[in-house]
Formats: C-alpha cells, sequence, structure tokens
C-alpha cells in the first residue's frame, strides 16, 4: 500500500484534503496532544529510542519484504543474536573467572591462616584483631586477583541492562503501531492495516489479543522451562540444595512467567508474538551457553563447577521434576 501511495500522489492528497470550516486529523491530533498532560507511558512512547525501534522494524518489513509476522520474528531473533548473545557470552567469561577466583582463594585459605597465627603470636593480637587481619588480607587478594583478571562482578549484569531497554523499546513500539487511529498520520494508519493482515494461521490480525491464548500460554511454559533450567544448572554445580533466599528468587520467577500469561491475553497478538520469539531465543541461547564445547569456541574459561554433561543433567532434573 505505501509503494501505490508514492505512485499516487493525487491519492495521498486526497486523504488530507481539508473541509472548509474543519480541522485536519494532524491538526486535530496534534492540539490534542499539546492540550492534555503528557503522562509517563506517553512520553515513553513517543520517545526517541522508541521511535528509532519502530522505524527499524518498519525498515526491516520493507526491506525483507515479509509479512509482518515473519518480520517481527526476523527482527526479535537478529536482535538477541547480534546484541543479547554476545552480552551472554561475555557474561559467562566473568562468572567463570569469578569461580576460578574462587578456587584461588580456597587454595589459598591454608597459607592464609597460617600467616595468621603466626601474626597472632608476633604482635599479640585477640581473636577480635586476628578476624579483622584476616579479613582485609582476604578482601586484598580477592581484589587483586578480580583486577589481573579484569572480572569485576558488576560486570556479570550487562545483559540485564542491554535486553530490559530493547524488550521495552520494542514492546511500546508495537504497542504504537497497534494502536493507529484515525487521527493518526497516513504512514502510521497504513502500518496499522498491514498488520490486521500480516498475521498467520490462528493470529491473522495482530493488532488484536490472541483469543485462542495459544502465544500466551507458550509464552509461560517457555519461561517456566529458563527458570527451572537455571536452577538444574545451579543446584548441579553447587551439588546442594537451594537456600532459602534462592527458593524465593526461583518462586518469585516462576509466578512472574505465570503472570506472564494474563498478561500476555490482553496485548496485541504483535506484543506477544515479539515476546514468545524473544523467550524462545532466550532459551536457545541458554541451551547452547551450555555446552563446553561452545563455551571453548568462544573463549570462555574452563571453570572447576563447570557441567561436563550439561543436557543428561537438564534430562535427570525434568524428570524429577515430572515425577513430583
Amino acid at each position: 500500500m505505501q509503494q501505490v501511495l508514492r505512485c499516487c500522489p493525487v491519492l495521498t492528497r486526497s486523504l488530507t484534503v481539508r473541509v472548509p470550516g474543519a480541522v485536519g486529523p494532524a491538526v486535530q491530533q496534534r492540539r490534542n496532544v499539546e492540550s492534555a498532560p503528557q503522562g509517563f507511558f506517553q512520553s515513553l512512547a513517543d520517545s526517541y529510542p522508541v521511535q528509532q525501534t519502530q522505524s527499524l522494524l518498519e525498515s526491516i518489513h520493507e526491506v525483507s519484504g515479509l509479512p509482518w509476522w515473519a518480520s517481527i520474528g526476523l527482527t526479535t531473533v537478529l536482535l538477541r543474536t547480534t546484541i543479547t548473545l554476545p552480552l551472554t557470552v561475555y557474561q559467562h567469561k566473568i562468572f567463570a573467572r569469578l569461580e576460578n577466583i574462587r578456587q584461588e582463594m580456597k587454595d589459598l585459605l591454608p597459607e592464609m591462616k597460617a600467616e595468621t597465627a603466626i601474626a597472632i603470636k608476633k604482635f599479640n593480637w585477640d581473636e577480635k584483631q586476628a578476624k579483622s587481619a584476616f579479613s582485609r588480607s582476604m578482601k586484598k587478594q580477592f581484589n587483586q586477583r578480580v583486577v589481573r583478571d579484569n572480572c569485576h562482578p558488576l560486570k556479570s549484569t550487562v545483559v540485564i541492562w542491554a535486553q530490559l531497554p530493547m524488550w521495552v523499546c520494542l514492546s511500546v513500539s508495537l504497542r504504537n503501531m497497534a494502536g493507529a487511529t484515525e487521527a493518526s498520520a497516513v504512514p502510521a494508519q497504513i502500518t496499522f492495516l498491514e498488520l490486521t493482515q500480516g498475521g498467520c494461521l490462528w493470529i491473522p490480525n495482530l493488532t488484536v489479543p490472541d483469543a485462542s491464548w495459544i502465544l500466551p500460554v507458550a509464552l509461560g511454559l517457555i519461561n517456566l522451562a529458563i527458570v527451572e533450567m537455571q536452577v538444574a544448572t545451579r543446584t548441579a554445580k553447587s551439588g546442594q540444595p537451594p537456600g532459602k533466599l534462592q527458593r524465593y528468587m526461583t518462586n518469585f520467577f516462576r509466578l512472574l512467567s505465570v503472570g506472564m500469561v494474563p498478561l500476555a491475553a490482553t496485548v496485541p497478538s504483535c506484543m506477544s508474538l515479539y515476546w514468545t520469539v524473544s523467550s524462545t531465543c532466550g532459551l536457545a541461547h541458554n541451551l547452547v551457553i551450555m555446552s563446553p564445547r561452545f563455551r571453548r569456541l568462544v573463549k570462555v574459561p574452563k571453570s572447576p563447577q563447570e557441567l561436563d554433561n550439561p543436557y543428561q543433567n537438564l534430562v535427570n532434573h525434568f524428570r524429577q521434576r515430572l515425577k513430583l
């Protein structure tokens, strides 16, 4: 439809013709926006990052020539593979280096205790002074190794700081595109019409919620699988049941995964489609990064807690969970 409008300027002008005494849609929309207070969500929808993300979606759709459902999936896979996956690899490098440093500290512990015992006799330290000196020495040794390996623990949070804004921008961009009205600009109305016909199978109209609940339920199951996979890996590495805080965190993320199901059932299908594809990419990336061969390929250091048979461990975990 965009090509038709470019080839027919008369048709384009006819869409915005002004009736004497009437106010054009664009002018009326601008007046309404100027007169209404700008809330947080409206400011977010009109923000520069969201607008650029929306332009990226539209550009990929035009260049690829794919229907909108495929364009959304392609954009999601491209962004998750080119941005999130490299950052996830970097995160695992930080984790592996920290694990190796902790192992070094365990090996260093007897020597540090012996030096502390000597200092107690030499300087007549009491128990409190000895503990304080021992803690300072251990902390100094740990910090020196962190600087040596360039693996400050805060660097492991880089995935969150990249993935969360990307998720918000894409979600709000799709919401903008699926929420165009008659007062919107002509390009926005064209995109809206394309989305109404750009779905597939049980979701032909991407501007309305998925009435079948297939996408929302799939989203919840995939997110739960990611949570259980992380629990299985963490338990296998530590060799002991999770602590109280870990159980609370795990149950929180389980509830969050379930809570996403009704939310995904109330938003336009284009948003729930994006969320489902994004979670699927996250699950696939987590499975790939578990492979020792892939970890060596991307130069993730081998650590004492790395699992030699991670996939067999997952199978055993899920079998146990299903029995329960």
